[in-house]
């Protein structure tokens, strides 16, 4: 699975985590917003006035820096093997 513009917020926080970093950087407090489980990527970017394909590319870089440490709190849910994803 990969971050697109059509991935729902809520999943690409859940699955890698550390993409809520960047979506703070970027002044989005989707962590927590009850429509973060509706709303893509590109919604969320347009809400925002977000430069979209600026803001993949930081989201898949936050999760290929994350990939390349073995560090499980800065790795994928999924690569962590944690419970609920």
């Amino acid at each position: 699975m990969t971050i697109e513009s059509s991935s729902l917020v809520d999943d690409v926080m859940r699955h890698w985590p550390t993409t809520i970093r960047v979506f703070l950087n970027y002044k989005m407090h989707c962590v927590g917003c009850p429509i973060a489980c509706f709303h893509t990527v590109d919604d969320a970017c347009r809400e925002h006035g977000t430069d979209h394909q600026r803001f993949l590319a930081d989201l898949r870089a936050a999760v290929d820096d994350a990939d390349a440490n073995p560090a499980c709190p800065l790795r994928s849910v999924a690569a962590c093997g944690a419970h609920g994803s």
